[in-house]
Parts: C-alpha cells; sequence; structure tokens
C-alpha cells in the first residue's frame, strides 16, 4: 500500500491552461498544460530506458482537451497536439507539483542546451 497522497479535487481551468490539483494531506499544486504535456510520463517523452527521453519544445500554447480516470490511481490527459498516452499516477502528479521549481527549471536548461527557445504563451 502506498502513502502517495490522492488527489480530492482535479479542476481543468481551460482559459488559465492550468490543471488545479488538491490532494487529501492538504497540498495543492497548479500546474500548466505546458508543464504537464513536456514532462509526461509517456515513453514517448520519457523514452524506454534512461538517457532516451525526448525533449518537448514548441508546447508553450498546448492545452488539455480531456482528463479520463485511469482506475483508482491515475488519469490520462489527452492534450489538444495530439498527445494522448501519458498516464499521471497519483505520486507523479504530486511530485510534479511538490518539485514544480527543480523541474521546470531543468526543463529551461535543458532547452537552452538544445537551442531552443521559450516562447511566451499566447493568450486565449
Amino acid at each position: 500500500m502506498s502513502n502517495t497522497p490522492i488527489p480530492t479535487e482535479i479542476k481543468l481551468n481551460k482559459q488559465a491552461r492550468m490543471l488545479e490539483l488538491t490532494f487529501d494531506d492538504g497540498q495543492k499544486f497548479e500546474l500548466s498544460c505546458e508543464y504537464l504535456r513536456v514532462n509526461s510520463p509517456s515513453a514517448e517523452v520519457q523514452g524506454h530506458g534512461p538517457g532516451e527521453g525526448v525533449l518537448q519544445v514548441g508546447k508553450e500554447n498546448v492545452g488539455i482537451d480531456g482528463i479520463e480516470a485511469v482506475g483508482s490511481y491515475a488519469v490520462l490527459l489527452r492534450f489538444d497536439d495530439g498527445h494522448d498516452t501519458g498516464i499521471y499516477a497519483w505520486d507523479t502528479l504530486y511530485k510534479l507539483g511538490a518539485n514544480k521549481e527543480a523541474i521546470w527549471k531543468d526543463y529551461l536548461e535543458r532547452l537552452e542546451a538544445a537551442g531552443h527557445k521559450r516562447r511566451e504563451p499566447t493568450a486565449l
């Protein structure tokens, strides 16, 4: 049995392109659709083994079209760029929320190292 907190509320703010999560330990996280997309747990993004991940670029304006429950342990996020293979387990969402600053900083550094510039998202 896992000690991972479980979401008590998952709310999509399409206008702000934010997923708002509240967990049963009282933690609340606001995670942008872009952040969730570039950190998708899918093999397409993470690869099949260490060092095989694929840097995601140009996802500043991505949104979420749908959220589907996967059993009682995860959700599948359907992004408007067609990506729909990432199953976000509760512990993955919690780690993405709790470590957002460090994970985002690492992503921005990898983008820059690869010669990409992140554009500011356009308003909806």
